[in-house]
């Protein structure tokens, strides 16, 4: 008895794999809406220049942004696939092919501790491009705006300043 429910709790770590797909398919449609972003803005981009939009418009903003927004949805993509790809050689199988064919580590996961170090740097450079993308848009009418923009800034390089001190200091 014991041991069938041994082999019925160890087989239950396949169900792994519905967050494993999903995950896939979840960076997939990301990589697409991001890379259709930069399409539309490459369009409005010739689009203004053929005269097009509005004398008004501002293309660099416009160019900026939707530039911005994409890479923070390719950021949220590559969680998604690190997640994946995480998730499958912890609870699945290994995967071979990535020795074979790209001799780098970058995607080789052995534990928990591992997948979620990888995941917290990506989400800290999606939270880094999701406040430069909040900067540009925000109006700074006194000196104390400026002063909590710039302690902000130093937030974040110190942020980044530890996280790679901390990722150096583990090898």
């Amino acid at each position: 008895m014991g041991k069938y429910f041994e082999r019925l709790l160890w087989n239950s770590r396949l169900f792994v794999i519905f967050a494993v797909v999903l995950s896939l398919l979840g960076s997939v449609a990301l990589f697409f809406v991001a890379s259709m972003d930069i399409f539309k803005a490459s369009m409005k981009t010739i689009s203004y220049y053929r005269g097009l939009l509005p004398p008004d418009a501002d293309i660099h903003e416009i160019l900026l942004s939707n530039i911005i927004m994409a890479v923070d949805l390719y950021l949220i993509a590559v969680v998604l696939l690190i997640f994946a790809f995480g998730l499958y050689e912890l609870f699945i199988s290994k995967i071979d092919i990535i020795e074979e064919e790209m001799g780098s580590k970058i995607l080789e996961i052995h534990t928990l501790d591992q997948l979620k170090d990888k995941l917290a740097k990506v989400i800290v450079m999606v939270l880094i491009v999701s406040f430069f993308n909040r900067v540009l848009h925000m109006e700074m009418s006194t000196s104390l705006d400026m002063l909590y923009f710039a302690i902000s800034i130093l937030a974040l390089a110190l942020g980044l300043y530890f996280l790679h001190k901390d990722s150096h200091g583990k090898h």
